[in-house]
């Protein structure tokens, strides 16, 4: 599992709709509604002439267009009218329909294609924007190789709003000569405007980490980055939905971690914690909270009054054999159908005590996960990151 865990497919795919009732890679949508015009056809041939039916062959094309496309729902709506003239032909003049019906047949049949090509014009609509969406995605949540510069990690990514696909939360791997950095955050508010304060600080992450020998260089960074946002969403008078700004409003929870460089003494990390949930650490001897983060959310720096508001650098131990968790607040703030908040501390140790290798990212995240949404049964009320690291043995 590299990179994000997003239901979604490539965005360089071309938007085409996808036809229904597939067998081995067979359209098969089409077999209904010819059953169903045969169907009409025999029940009219075997019935009594005051049980006509034959009308109802407007029915046909009607289905074709919502299964069908645009070529077989015509082709439809035209076997269906001849259909209609047969078999009104075989029954002596006092029994057939008329010329009303048969307007209604080929009016219907038109109105049916009709309906389709609209039908098919909105999936192709709704699919780019799908694959504008996964563009998005993938430039803020750029797939990661794993494992990558002596990490090895998993992610899972789930949207609160499942047609987003990509909301404010972020995450990212960065090596560089004085180690490797991970970040990983949580964008106050949703949609687009949250996506761009997100974008802009893992841009300004991917480079500081790589440059600044530092962490308390890189976290300051971080801090000036979203305070330039945040006026410049001020400055510009609206955000990305059209709406008033609300730059000054706008701030990011965050756990800013360094994994020592090949060669260097290892066994411990530093972090950099912006008020964000404190990570969990799993390992053989159990599961343990890192201390809790008492910084401001990025963004909030100059609330601190004195100083320049920037959390300390703490130094942690984390041996080879344990993973470290970082999750965002779509995790803690699950709940049941009782308003209880989803155990992860609990269920966490459970899983772990219960099977060892539930340490290993993959199976950490895969855990949480299925945790999440079982306790939430499935209705997420924030955007969720799920996010599990480890130094490769």
């Amino acid at each position: 599992m590299s990179g994000p865990d997003i239901v979604g497919v490539a965005a360089r795919r071309r938007a085409q709709p996808q036809h229904l009732l597939r067998v081995r890679g067979r359209s098969v949508a089409w077999v209904p509604p010819l059953v169903l015009l045969v169907a009409i056809a025999v029940v009219d041939w075997n019935t009594s002439a005051e049980f006509r039916i034959i009308s109802w062959i407007v029915l046909v094309p009607g289905i074709a267009a919502a299964i069908c496309g645009v070529k077989a729902t015509a082709v439809f709506a035209v076997l269906g009218l001849i259909t209609y003239i047969e078999m009104d032909a075989v029954w002596p003049d006092e029994y057939q329909s008329g010329m009303p019906d048969f307007i209604l047949v080929a009016v219907g049949g038109a109105l049916a294609t009709l309906a389709c090509a609209v039908r098919i014009r909105g999936e192709r609509r709704m699919l780019h924007m799908r694959d504008v969406a996964d563009t998005t995605r993938r430039t803020v949540l750029r797939p990661l190789p794993s494992p990558w510069a002596g990490l090895d990690h998993a992610a899972v990514y789930l949207a609160a709003d499942s047609e987003a696909r990509v909301g404010g939360d972020f995450f990212d791997i960065q090596p560089g000569p004085h180690g490797t950095r991970v970040l990983v955050g949580d964008v106050q508010g949703k949609g687009l405007p949250a996506v761009e304060a997100a974008a802009a600080l893992l841009g300004t992450f991917r480079e500081s980490a790589y440059h600044e020998a530092s962490l308390a260089v890189v976290a300051e960074r971080l801090e000036v980055r979203m305070g330039r946002h945040r006026r410049y969403v001020t400055d510009l008078g609206e955000d990305l939905d059209g709406n008033p700004a609300r730059g000054v409003e706008r701030f990011a929870t965050g756990v800013l971690v360094a994994f020592p460089p090949p060669g260097s003494p290892g066994g411990h990390i530093e972090v950099v914690n912006f008020g964000h949930e404190p990570p969990l650490v799993a390992g053989p001897d159990g599961v343990r909270a890192l201390p809790p983060g008492d910084g401001l959310p990025l963004g909030l720096g100059a609330l601190a009054g004195t100083g320049s508001g920037i959390p300390p650098v703490r130094r942690v131990p984390l041996a080879p054999d344990e993973t470290l968790l970082l999750v965002t607040d779509g995790v803690t703030e699950a709940r049941d159908t009782d308003g209880v908040f989803f155990p992860l501390h609990e269920r966490l140790a459970l899983a772990v005590s219960t099977d060892p290798t539930a340490t290993h990212p993959r199976h950490l995240v895969e855990v949480v996960r299925d945790g999440t949404l079982r306790h939430s049964e499935g209705h997420l009320a924030d955007d969720t990151t799920i996010f599990a690291v480890r130094q490769v043995r």
